[in-house]
C-alpha cells in the first residue's frame, strides 16, 4: 500500500523555491486532497508566483514582493523543502535557521548538498533529510530517492515519503547512495529520450518520412513501457515474448547484444557516479 492511501492530509508544508521541481511537487500534492494543512510556495519573481497563485491551499509568494517570504513561510510549516539551486541553499538555510518550528522536518530538492551542510546551518537536533526527484515527476511518474538524516525519526520519513509519493513512487536510499542513484534515476530519463532520438532516425534512415518516424519510435516506447507496467513479469520475459526463434526481432536485438549494450550503459552510469562526486566536491 503506497503511503498516501494511508494518509490523508499533511501538515503545514513550505516550498522554498518552487521552481520546475518544487513545483510538480506542489501540484501532486493539490491532485493528492493533501493540502489541508495549508502550503507555502515561495519564488523570486511575482510572475512564477503567479502560476501558482490558484492552486487549492496553496499560498504564492513572491520574494520580490515580500523579502520575508522565506521567513514568514517556515514559521508557520512543520515540513519544509528547500528547492533553490544548489549555491543558494547556504545562504537560505542560515536566513531561515532562527524561524524553524520545534520539531520541524527540512527536505532538500538541491542536488549535491549534503546532510552534512543542512546540519552545520540548522543545528545537529533538526530533522532533514536529502531527495533526489527525477523530471517524470512533472507528469506524476517520477521516482525519489530518500536519505534521511540520523536526527530524523521513522514517523518523520514516512511523512516526507508520504509527500514525494504523490509525484511517483519512492525508494529509500542510505545517502552514501544517493549519487549511485541519480545516474540511474535522475539521469536515466536523458539515457531514454536518446534511445528514442537514435530510433527516430533509424527509422528516417528506412524510408519513413520525420512525422511518421517520429511517431513509430515514440509511441513504441511509450506503448512498450505502459505494457511493462501494466504487466507482472520482468523486462527480459517480455522481450522474450516478442522474440520468436530465428525471427526478425531475434536477428535485430542480436546485433545490440553484440554492441555490448551491458557493459555500455555499465560505463555510462559510472561516467555520470564521477561527475556527481566532482560536483559534491565543489568541482
Amino acid at each position: 500500500m503506497r503511503m498516501t492511501d494511508a494518509i490523508t492530509s499533511l501538515p503545514p508544508i513550505a516550498i522554498l523555491g518552487a521552481g520546475s521541481m518544487g513545483g510538480a511537487i506542489l501540484r501532486g500534492l493539490v491532485a493528492a486532497g493533501l493540502t489541508g494543512g495549508g502550503v507555502t510556495a515561495t519564488n523570486r519573481s511575482r510572475a512564477k508566483a503567479e502560476e501558482l497563485s490558484d492552486l487549492e491551499g496553496v499560498t504564492s509568494v513572491a520574494l520580490e514582493e515580500n523579502p520575508s517570504g522565506n521567513t514568514d513561510a517556515v514559521a508557520s510549516a512543520d515540513i519544509v523543502l528547500v528547492g533553490v539551486k544548489p549555491a543558494m541553499v547556504p545562504d537560505l538555510l542560515a536566513e531561515i535557521a532562527p524561524h524553524l518550528r520545534p520539531g520541524a522536518v527540512v527536505v532538500s530538492l538541491a542536488a549535491g548538498v549534503t546532510l552534512d551542510t543542512f546540519a552545520r546551518h540548522l543545528g545537529d537536533e533538526v530533522a532533514t533529510l536529502r531527495s533526489m526527484p527525477n523530471t517524470p515527476s512533472l507528469v506524476g511518474r517520477g521516482v525519489t530517492g530518500l536519505a534521511a538524516g540520523p536526527a530524523a525519526s521513522d514517523d518523520d520519513v514516512a511523512v516526507v515519503r508520504a509527500l514525494f509519493e504523490t509525484v511517483g513512487a519512492v525508494v529509500e536510499v542510505p545517502e552514501a547512495q544517493i549519487d549511485a542513484l541519480s545516474t540511474i534515476s535522475g539521469s536515466g530519463p536523458a539515457y531514454v529520450f536518446l534511445l528514442v532520438e537514435e530510433f527516430t532516425r533509424a527509422a528516417v534512415r528506412m524510408g519513413f518520412d520525420d512525422d511518421q518516424a517520429r511517431l513509430l519510435a515514440e509511441q513504441t516506447f511509450i506503448g512498450a513501457t505502459s505494457l511493462l507496467a501494466a504487466s507482472d513479469v520482468d523486462p527480459a520475459e517480455l522481450r522474450r515474448r516478442v522474440t520468436s526463434p530465428k525471427g526478425t526481432t531475434e536477428r535485430a536485438v542480436a546485433v545490440l547484444q553484440h554492441a555490448k549494450l551491458d557493459d555500455t550503459f555499465t560505463a555510462a552510469a559510472e561516467a555520470a557516479l564521477v561527475r556527481a562526486k566532482e560536483l559534491a566536491a565543489g568541482g
